[in-house]
């Protein structure tokens, strides 16, 4: 699976990208890799729920929540509870957050393995997102990310998005729980802490410590001429 490290080093990325130079600090830094972490804490929740992990903190539910609320607070209201208690800065910061979380580590996990418990507590069911798109000579436009099928008969029309099964029948294999707890295993367990188990995820952490070392170095520059 993709690697808190992995995780962390997209999130740098997309804060090299979307924060400026005034906002672009330790403290800010710090925020968004705790919230790109916390996700994980769901592999605790393995003992005591089946299916947690990729469920409980990779749901698309609880940050769109949390974005409407947030909007509506700060953009709506006559008065915004947050910008009494936080200043400009932080509320910009907490938007970056939110897309830190979707896209640096729910995102991503919706791409790997059994994917991620997309619509959890609304729908209980885990998606994937895999397939592919292309333009062939022979057969034209081709995509296989979401399958439609109409039954000839009935003129039904079914629609697959890489729906899978539920938290009861998903075990996603992490540090705390690495194997299903349904079954009985003998050998030692191997709990693995991976760092990057695959070229592109090494390739992604060293791309995001590159821009955020570039805009650093950037802004200690002195402003250029007109």
């Amino acid at each position: 699976m993709p690697s808190t490290v992995v995780h962390a080093g997209f999130a740098l990325l997309l804060a090299a990208a979307l924060l400026d130079d005034r906002l672009l600090d330790r403290r800010a830094l710090a925020v968004l890799l705790v919230v790109v972490v916390l996700p994980e804490a769901d592999s605790f929740l393995g003992f005591v729920m089946d299916g947690a992990h990729r469920t409980v903190g990779h749901t698309f539910v609880i940050p769109a929540v949390a974005a409407l609320a947030l909007y509506y607070d700060t953009r709506v209201r006559e008065s915004s509870a947050l910008r009494e208690r936080l200043s400009d800065r932080w509320i910009a910061v907490a938007w970056v957050a939110l897309f830190v979380h979707v896209f640096a580590h729910v995102s991503l996990d919706w791409t790997h393995l059994d994917g991620v418990n997309a619509f959890w507590p609304l729908r209980d069911r885990f998606f994937h997102l895999d397939g592919e798109i292309l333009y062939s000579t022979a057969d034209g436009f081709v995509q296989t990310f979401v399958d439609v099928r109409i039954d000839p008969e009935t003129g039904s029309r079914t629609v697959d998005a890489g729906g899978g099964g539920t938290s009861e029948s998903v075990h996603v294999s992490n540090p705390v729980e690495p194997r299903d707890p349904d079954l009985d295993v003998e050998e030692p367990v191997d709990r693995r802490f991976p760092v990057a188990n695959a070229g592109w995820r090494l390739y992604l952490i060293g791309l995001g410590l590159f821009a955020l070392g570039a805009r650093r170095l950037q802004g200690d520059g002195a402003p250029a001429e007109e």
